[in-house]
């Protein structure tokens, strides 16, 4: 089936940009954390507290998307629970959860953004970027639980249900 050509080159490619992107977002809640920890120089606590949110999202993205996408690469077609339309909706859902209670949250604390040449905030540009990624995050996310909703149509269709495969050929 030509849809499954799609699913395998694109999972791996929308799981390794859940990745990377998560990376980075794990490297910019890292510092921050680190800076306001050592320095004591939090803006509020509020702006701490969704730092240590968007770390711990960082990590548990890094971490599930590693291991989703090595599996993937591993058994596409093993049909094991894993890499089962289940799994992934499952931990794609949280993820996008997580997500979107980041990005949101970061953006209501930082006003939508804030133009570091004119405020008067810490680290300013560091904030403004760890919004930026959430979002990214955000919407790789989306795309991914969008993909896997109509792979899992396509399962209960065939009859195998939502513990069906991801890829069939």
């Amino acid at each position: 089936m030509a849809i499954d050509n799609h699913v395998r080159r694109g999972h791996p490619i929308i799981f390794g940009l859940l990745l990377l992107f998560g990376l980075v977002e794990l490297a910019l809640a890292a510092w921050l954390t680190s800076r306001f920890h050592t320095h004591h120089n939090a803006p509020n606590q509020s702006i701490l507290d969704r730092t240590h949110f968007a770390l711990f999202t960082a990590c548990w993205t890094v971490f599930f998307s590693l291991l989703l996408g090595l599996l993937f690469l591993r058994s596409a077609t093993g049909g094991g629970l894993l890499t089962s339309v289940a799994s992934h909706g499952v931990i794609l859902a949280l993820t996008w959860i997580f997500w979107s209670a980041v990005a949101a949250s970061i953006t209501a604390a930082l006003g939508g953004g804030k133009n570091c040449s004119k405020a008067n905030l810490v680290y300013c540009d560091q904030l403004n970027a760890l919004e930026a990624f959430a979002w990214a995050e955000w919407a790789f996310t989306t795309i991914a639980i969008i993909s896997v909703l109509l792979l899992g149509l396509r399962s209960v269709r065939r009859g195998d249900g939502y513990r069906g495969k991801l890829v069939y050929a």
